[in-house]
C-alpha cells in the first residue's frame, strides 16, 4: 500500500526592509491565519503614536494595529467596534473607548493613536479630528515585542479570531516613540512631507508576510488635486 504524504504549505514572505511608498497591503478575505508583521527597532517606550490610512467595507468589529509582549497580550491595540462610530484603544491590557468618531466604509481614510506613558492618556485622531483623552496605563512598554497588522492577538503571536480580522487594504503604517502634535498629525492626514516614524517607517519597512496578502499600488488622487491641498494647508498654517 502506498502511503500518501501530505504537506500544507504557509506562505511566508521573509523579512525584507522596503520603500513602499505608494503601496499598500490587500487582505482580501475574511482569516484566522493571515497577517503582515511588522518589525519594530527595539527599544523602551514612553510614548507611541501610530497612524495608517485603511479601506474597507467592514461594519463588524476589526483590528487596525495589534502590539503584545510576551506579558501583554494587548501592549497596544487599535480597535474598530461592532458600533459604528466607536473605537477602543488599549494600552497595557487596559482599554479607553472613544466615541463619536465618524468612520466611513469603502473610503481612504487616516488614524492616528497617542499614548502617554506620563499621563497614560490616550487619544484617536480619525482624518485630523480628535477624540476626548482618556486614561488607559501609565509607565513604559518595550519596542522588542510583536506588531501585527490583519489580525488582533489574544495570546503573544496567536490565538485569532476570524471575526476581528481585518479585510481592505492598509498602507502609510507609520509609528513613532513619542506623541505627534497636532499639527504633524495633520501634515501625516494630508501627505504634506511629515516625517516618517522611528520605530516603524512605511518608507523603509521592515516586514513579514503570512498568508496570502498581497503589496498592491494605492490609487491616489491626481496631480492637480494634490497640488491644490497643499496651498490650501499652507494657506491655513500662515493665517
Amino acid at each position: 500500500m502506498k502511503s500518501l504524504l501530505i504537506v500544507m504549505v504557509l506562505t511566508v514572505c521573509e523579512a525584507a526592509s522596503e520603500d513602499l511608498t505608494g503601496k499598500t497591503f490587500s487582505f482580501s478575505k475574511e482569516t484566522k491565519t493571515d497577517y503582515v508583521k511588522l518589525i519594530p527597532t527595539n527599544g523602551m517606550l514612553t510614548a507611541i503614536t501610530v497612524c495608517l490610512r485603511s479601506f474597507t467595507d467592514l461594519k463588524r468589529s476589526h483590528s487596525l494595529f495589534s502590539m503584545s509582549t510576551t506579558s501583554l497580550f494587548n501592549a497596544f491595540l487599535m480597535f474598530k467596534e461592532d458600533e459604528a462610530n466607536r473605537f477602543q484603544l488599549i494600552v497595557k491590557n487596559s482599554g479607553a473607548n472613544l466615541f463619536e468618531q465618524e468612520y466611513k466604509l469603502n473610503t481612504w481614510q487616516s488614524v492616528c493613536a497617542t499614548w502617554d506613558g506620563k499621563t497614560g492618556l490616550v487619544q484617536l485622531w480619525l482624518d485630523g479630528r480628535p477624540s476626548a483623552r482618556k486614561y488607559c496605563a501609565d509607565g513604559t512598554l518595550t519596542s522588542n515585542s510583536l506588531i501585527m497588522i490583519g489580525q488582533e492577538q489574544d495570546s503573544h503571536g496567536g490565538k485569532f479570531d476570524i471575526k476581528q480580522s481585518f479585510v481592505g487594504m492598509m498602507g502609510d503604517v507609520h509609528m513613532w516613540n513619542f506623541v505627534l502634535s497636532p499639527c504633524e498629525i495633520q501634515r501625516y492626514v494630508e501627505d504634506l512631507n511629515y516625517s516618517p516614524g522611528n520605530v516603524i517607517n512605511w518608507k523603509a519597512l521592515n516586514y513579514e508576510i503570512v498568508g496570502k496578502i498581497l503589496v498592491t499600488n494605492k490609487n491616489g488622487v491626481c496631480p492637480c488635486l494634490e497640488r491644490k491641498m497643499t496651498n490650501i494647508f499652507n494657506q491655513s498654517c500662515q493665517g
